[in-house]
């Protein structure tokens, strides 16, 4: 149904975000159709009761296992710069494992919102399994308090995911939380210029720069820094800013008034403190939410467009001396959402991959790992809590039950009563269990004369399982 809806609701997406309805397709399309076969296809496999054999030696005999049981009702507040990829994975997901959701489209894009709303009605699911509401301020509020919602997963900015996490606090509801960022691409000498220059532009720039994951801050290794400037330059200017129906059109308008006037805010301030902007960086005159993309050079930590989430299409560049500076530069942020190396080394690539702080690691690709399904999202510090997609996004939508099972016959040996044949037997198990050599030796003659032993220990567990006491 989602394949039939497509071209309509890419449409919808150009509309009311002003994204390219080619990228609409690629962003958003995309990736919900890979979630939706994702979990068609692994599902089963994935939340099916896993074995869990005890290592303790007393409990070998029971039969245990983790399952993995639906939390609820689900609240699922989505934001509007991806209006259908977010939603339709986290509400997959969720009813995938059990729940229901009460889904909250954001009021910028309520037309999508609606239409997939109407796509899941025409998809089948019963009445009441998705149920979507159109709420503002106090309702949302409201949604929060409700002891019906088990669980709430939230996409949005810092300042109001903390409200968030503090409303749901209040009656301790469990919330995953997926913030902004302030993404860094750390350059190393050696990268390919080319294909560099290329994923710069495009992680900086796609969706106009309204990407919680766009790249928003660059450092370089002075050799390359440039000739990686001057083309990044280039291709910035070759982009096709325009009506986002056009089919040629690399870049639309932003969403919003206000998002403009951060973006616009955060690069005056920048030029006004010594930076060049070597494209763009002013707001263009007519109509529509147009900014154009803009590279910025001889930026400064203490600049805003260096330490704040700009959200829109500007790309600041600064030249390190090494990929020590680049990498401590890049950690020197209270976001930890994705970051990225750059570089033909397999040696450097291990060390960004190890040493950049952010939930998720790319080596020469930025925010594409969002399009991958088995890929997990979230990140650290005040980018997020918790995870969305794949495996670790599904253990946030379940209650991780474990589950022993045993059938012995009489008591176990910590039952009561305590006396000193009890006591003679837990000084004796500790170091028959966890001691070495002699020490373990002489334990376990010890333990095989007491009284609790031989009345309460199963032996066929104990001699199947008997490996266990050395290891």
């Amino acid at each position: 149904m989602l394949l039939e809806q497509s071209g309509e609701l890419a449409r919808l997406v150009a509309l009311e975000t002003g994204k390219p309805l080619t990228e609409a397709l690629l962003v958003d399309i995309f990736p919900a159709c890979e979630a939706l076969s994702y979990l068609a296809r692994h599902l089963p496999a994935l939340l099916q009761p896993r074995p869990a054999p005890p290592e303790q030696i007393l409990f070998a005999h029971w039969r245990a296992a983790y399952r993995f049981e639906p939390l609820g009702v689900v609240a699922v507040i989505t934001p509007w710069n991806y209006p259908v990829a977010i939603p339709v994975v986290e509400i997959a997901q969720a009813v995938a494992c059990g729940n229901t959701v009460v889904f909250k489209p954001a009021t910028a894009t309520v037309l999508v919102g609606l239409a997939l709303a109407d796509t899941l009605r025409k998809a089948g699911f019963p009445p009441g399994v998705v149920n979507t509401v159109v709420l503002r301020g106090a309702d949302t509020t409201a949604l929060l308090d409700d002891p019906r919602v088990a669980k709430v997963l939230f996409t949005g900015s810092v300042e109001v995911g903390k409200q968030v996490a503090q409303r749901a606090a209040s009656r301790l509801c469990p919330v995953q939380l997926e913030l902004g960022g302030k993404d860094a691409a750390v350059v190393a000498a050696d990268a390919d210029l080319e294909h560099t220059a290329q994923g710069l532009v495009w992680g900086a720039m796609q969706n106009s720069g309204q990407t919680c994951a766009s790249i928003e801050r660059v450092y370089v290794e002075k050799p390359l820094f440039e000739p990686l400037v001057a083309r990044v330059v280039e291709l910035v200017n070759a982009l096709k800013v325009g009506d986002p129906l056009w089919p040629d059109t690399d870049m639309g308008p932003m969403t919003t008034l206000e998002q403009r006037q951060v973006v616009a805010s955060h690069v005056q301030q920048a030029l006004e403190q010594g930076a060049k902007a070597l494209t763009g960086g002013f707001v263009p005159p007519g109509k529509g939410y147009f900014y154009p993309p803009t590279v910025l050079v001889d930026v400064t930590d203490d600049m805003a467009v260096m330490r704040e989430e700009t959200f829109g299409p500007v790309l600041p560049i600064m030249p390190v001396d090494s990929l020590d500076e680049g990498i401590a530069r890049a950690n020197a942020s209270r976001f930890g959402l994705t970051a990225s190396g750059w570089t033909r080394s397999r040696k450097k690539a291990a060390r960004l991959l190890r040493e950049l702080a952010a939930g998720v690691v790319t080596i020469n690709e930025h925010v594409a790992s969002f399009a991958e399904p088995t890929a997990c999202w979230g990140g650290i510090k005040d980018s997020g809590i918790g995870r969305s997609h794949g495996f670790f996004g599904l253990l946030e939508l379940v209650n991780i039950k474990y589950v022993a099972e045993s059938y012995p016959k009489g008591a176990s040996p910590w039952y009561y009563p305590y006396d000193e044949d009890k006591r003679a037997f837990l000084r004796a198990a500790l170091p028959a269990l966890y001691a070495h050599g002699r020490v373990k030796l002489s334990a376990l003659r010890t333990l095989a004369r007491t009284q609790t032993f031989w009345a309460r220990v199963r032996k066929t567990s104990l001699l199947a399982h008997w490996p266990k006491l050395f290891r």
